[in-house]
């Protein structure tokens, strides 16, 4: 548990300055969960529950399209965190499922560790704000990368944000995060070489 505690303190620390004494007393709340590959961890229609820090693993959040094909939103990786966010805060059903991609450790915080934490923790507030701009940032970044950029450069925008992506993820999860065909990713990856 010490070592859970540890990889605790190191996620958080991303986010705010935590002193030993707050994570001993807030860590007890926090639950720790493993899944596996191509486990779902969230439905689309489900209410997100939790924030889910990536210890170890790749999770990807993702929503279906009118016409029932998957479209990757985004991909959560260690030291990172997924969730429905708007879900979450709201209690209201989630717009994304969410998939490990591999097998995944995550830290769970709940709705109420997040509320108590506002109180508990000197920097509570300041990590529900931090969470909640990361959250909004990641939401800008798509939308407008989608319409501002052509599809080389948002190729070249998730190599440089996703170090090593292409070994870890399937190629059809990449194209559809990329809003492009499979075929189209193929074209750029083997220009690329």
């Amino acid at each position: 548990m010490e070592n859970k505690i540890s990889n605790i303190k190191s996620l958080i620390s991303n986010y705010i300055e935590i002193t030993d004494e707050e994570l001993l007393s807030y860590s007890s709340k926090f639950r720790v969960k493993e899944y596996k590959k191509k486990d779902i961890i969230l439905n689309e229609g489900d209410i997100c529950r939790d924030v889910l820090f990536v210890e170890k693993g790749l999770l990807r959040i993702y929503f279906t399209d009118i016409n029932g094909d998957e479209k990757t939103f985004h991909f959560a990786l260690e030291n990172t965190f997924a969730t429905d966010y708007e879900s979450f805060l709201r209690k209201a059903s989630s717009n994304y499922s969410i998939q490990a991609l591999e097998d995944t450790t995550v830290v769970l915080m709940s709705f109420d560790m997040l509320k108590n934490g506002y109180k508990e923790l000197k920097n509570g507030e300041k990590l529900g704000r931090l969470l909640a701009e990361e959250y909004f940032f990641i939401f800008s970044h798509k939308i407008q990368s989608i319409y501002t950029k052509t599809p080389l450069e948002r190729y070249n925008s998730l190599s440089k944000s996703f170090p090593q992506i292409l070994q870890r993820v399937p190629q059809h999860y990449i194209a559809s995060f990329l809003n492009i065909s499979s075929v189209h990713l193929s074209r750029l990856i083997n220009a690329k070489r």
